[in-house]
């Protein structure tokens, strides 16, 4: 679970974490998830079609802005979710 200690933990930019879904509001493909820590001790995740690089994911994949997606793909305490950067 992502707390806001981990999160400064972070270097700005840094991925946090990544990975693929199958099934997903987020595309009816499967795609590649990217979880990226901000330069003002914030994050995000962004995505993109499951052949992509997490590089290529991280800077021009489509930013999540759905709660409950978010919140699957990184569990996290509500202090770390109030960082996410939409």
């Amino acid at each position: 679970m992502l707390t806001q200690d981990m999160l400064n933990e972070f270097e700005p930019f840094t991925v946090i974490n990544s990975g693929i879904v199958a099934d997903s509001r987020l595309h009816h493909s499967p795609v590649r998830w990217v979880a990226v820590r901000g330069g003002v001790g914030d994050w995000a995740i962004y995505y993109h079609h499951a052949d992509k690089s997490v590089e290529f994911v991280r800077n021009s994949g489509d930013k999540c802005i759905f709660p409950d997606v978010i919140r699957e793909l990184i569990p996290c305490t509500d202090e770390a979710f109030k960082k996410y950067r939409y």
